[in-house]
């Protein structure tokens, strides 16, 4: 009975187009995963390490959009996925997470690998079901169970689902006929994700949208690029658009370098706006942040869940409506490109030739160069996964506009925790070039997602900033108010591990890199194909002096201009 209740939850999971499924060795999880390698459907992928596994999922799900399964056994295998799951909550991935458990009975007995799951990961689930061990009375409800895990994953705030699944022994038998299913290949349930009001605005916003001297800020989820900058042409307004967003292409809207650009604390106060329209996530930039919070601007947060991402608390308008409908309802007519426009855009044009002047002037290699220099050499149509902490703020503030790259990073909780995992999820479900922009801590926090890297046949190129520990602190206060010892101790936490042997223990291609030309060279053989390491070496100090000549030489420029 246990095999035919887990084989109709792959049944279902695959009708609905599920197509990756993660599973962690062990026993008590058997039935599930036995069915999940029966069924070629699904792409089977197996990973020792749970938290490692999960993260998998999660880069995945990112890639496709779609549903991917972790599973594992009973016991602290399950606390595991916790980071995972929180991630996936606060990032909107879906993902269906199935934890393996004991019978009723052997539940607060002490029995052995078993603690409380039941609700494990709280409200960090959008469902949580525990349907008991399959009987035959129940299993009219097996079909209708798996497809609302898929529509409660997928719905209006996409996030994950847990289903806490207990099996009793025997684990292991034949499944024999399943429950019948829709005739017509379909799911027991569809659910399709509600279109969201395109909020077509009320006299105040309309008003509002008339102004010339409005900005929008573009995050991750905001929205078809092409809809995005249509409505910025039509208004005759900049985009400042992080990676993440997908809209950092080139246009004429485009501004990429806006953190540079609003330091310069002349040109932030000439170029304060009237409205701002922030469209997704925030970007990680605290300049800009900063700079929104002061401007005094009518802020119109557009979001389809309503997610109130407003830390500040100055959003004027938070609009339940989906991007892309709402910029294109809007972009029908406006003034179109004027004065205000073409300041920002002669601004981001000196800001772009500052960064590689200082870029060009450093041989060894530089954090921001080398940022800008991964996300110029990539093939179009690769996607890149950037951890975070500074490579996604180098990333964010460094890279100018491109086309064909795809960014993305585990934003949700903003974590460096299993970075490499996702990267390595992105890579097995896209049919894309896949490279990984990580941090010496990050790449060390998540060694265990090298384990059977070798074996799995994706083209991953993963670049590790090597700076001898965490480079972010030194631009943070406790860097200036410490004394070096408690400093080095306790924030920048040191680290003196061979990266390159790390990688070849693990049976990966890997070198070392110092001086720019040489990373050049190896990451253009490196994304050639296959699985590589290249580590670059960096220096925390140093770092920072180079942050700082790049804001100085864009602040020139501005200067200049006049």
């Amino acid at each position: 009975m246990q095999a035919a209740f887990a084989a109709t939850l792959v049944d279902e999971w695959a009708r609905a187009g599920v197509s990756h499924a993660v599973v962690s060795p062990g026993s008590r999880s058997a039935p599930l995963a036995l069915a999940l390698a029966a069924d070629h459907r699904l792409r089977l992928h197996v990973f020792l390490d749970e938290r490692s596994a999960a993260f998998c999922a999660v880069g995945m799900a990112k890639a496709t959009g779609i549903p991917a399964v972790v599973l594992t056994t009973s016991g602290t295998a399950a606390v595991e996925l916790h980071p995972a799951v929180v991630e996936a909550s606060q990032a909107r991935v879906p993902l269906l997470v199935c934890t393996a458990d004991r019978p009723p009975e052997l539940r607060g007995v002490g029995a052995p690998q078993t603690v409380d799951q039941v609700g494990l990961y709280g409200g960090a689930v959008r469902w949580f079901c525990e349907p008991g061990v399959a009987e035959g009375l129940t299993m009219s409800t097996w079909r209708s169970l798996a497809a609302r895990a898929v529509a409660e994953a997928t719905g209006p705030q996409p996030g994950p689902v847990h289903l806490n699944l207990a099996f009793r022994d025997p684990l292991v038998a034949d499944p024999g006929p399943l429950p019948p299913a829709r005739a017509s290949g379909a799911p027991w349930h569809r659910a399709p994700r509600r279109v969201s009001e395109r909020l077509l605005p009320d006299d105040e916003v309309e008003g509002m949208l008339r102004c010339e001297r409005g900005v929008i800020v573009a995050g991750a989820h905001a929205g078809d690029p092409e809809a995005v900058h249509a409505l910025a042409g039509a208004r005759g307004w900049p985009v400042l658009a992080d990676p993440l967003s997908g809209c950092r292409v080139p246009e004429p809207t485009t501004v990429a370098a806006f953190d540079a650009l609003l330091r310069h604390r002349p040109f932030a106060d000439a170029q304060t706006p009237e409205v701002v329209v922030r469209l997704g996530a925030a970007p990680a930039s605290k300049v800009v942040a900063g700079w929104l919070a002061v401007s005094g601007a009518h802020q119109v947060l557009v979001d389809p869940e309503a997610a109130w991402v407003d830390p500040e608390r100055t959003a004027a308008v938070v609009a339940r409506a989906d991007p892309t409908a709402w910029c294109r309802a809007l972009a029908v007519e406006g003034p179109g490109p004027g004065v205000w426009l073409r300041g920002w855009a002669d601004a981001e044009a000196s800001a772009q030739r500052a960064m590689a002047t200082v870029v060009a002037r450093h041989g060894e290699i530089t954090e921001p160069g080398l940022a800008r220099a991964l996300a110029g050499a990539l093939a179009p149509e690769s996607t890149l996964v950037v951890s975070s902490s500074m490579p996604v703020r180098d990333l964010e503030w460094y890279a100018p506009a491109r086309t064909g790259l795809r960014v993305l990073a585990n934003r949700g909780a903003n974590g460096i925790d299993g970075v490499t995992s996702t990267a390595v999820g992105v890579a097995l479900a896209g049919a894309r070039p896949t490279a990984l922009l990580i941090g010496d801590l990050a790449f060390l926090h998540d060694a265990n997602g090298l384990l059977g890297l070798a074996r799995r046949q994706v083209d991953l190129t993963i670049v590790v900033i090597d700076n001898g520990g965490g480079g972010i602190f030194s631009f943070l206060p406790p860097a200036r108010a410490l004394a070096t010892e408690h400093f080095e101790l306790l924030f920048a936490t040191p680290q003196d591990v061979d990266l390159v042997a790390l990688a070849g223990l693990h049976g990966l291609q890997a070198c070392r890199v110092e001086d720019l030309r040489a990373f050049e060279g190896a990451l253009a053989a490196a994304i050639e194909g296959g699985v590589r390491v290249v580590v670059a070496t960096t220096e925390r100090g140093s770092n920072v002096a180079v942050h700082e000549e790049i804001h100085a030489e864009v602040a020139a420029a501005l200067e200049r201009r006049g």
